[in-house]
């Protein structure tokens, strides 16, 4: 498993830095967002580190479908009827931790508005 002792996501995946956990498996770890942009806001970050979605490539399947079969679970389990998935790549897009997350973002209707 790929980890960067930089990283504050594999910190977090390590359990050196507590997160408010909504879902675990083998291959993923989903926790609150500490500044969130809506009323439920969960970070799905996978356990082998990536920085970004841009650096994946074909050996990163399995990594990619775990995040989107997490991201389903945990809006099962926060019982969201429609919400938005977002991973943003590169700082130009907002990404602030260069660890491959994605947001789940819902609880309230959200139309076309960006973050």
């Amino acid at each position: 498993m790929r980890r960067d002792p930089d990283c504050l996501f594999c910190r977090i995946v390590k359990g050196e830095i507590p997160s408010a956990k909504v879902y675990e498996d083998d291959a993923v770890l989903a926790f609150r967002d500490i500044n969130p942009a809506a009323p439920t806001h969960v970070l799905v970050v996978p356990k082998d580190h990536v920085a970004t979605l841009a650096e994946c490539g074909d050996g990163d399947r399995a990594l990619l479908a775990d995040v989107m079969l997490a991201a389903g679970k945990v809006a099962g389990l926060e019982k969201l009827d429609a919400f938005r998935l977002i991973v943003n790549n590169g700082s130009g897009a907002g990404q602030t931790v260069f660890h491959l997350h994605a947001h789940v973002l819902g609880g309230k209707p959200m139309g076309e508005r960006l973050l």
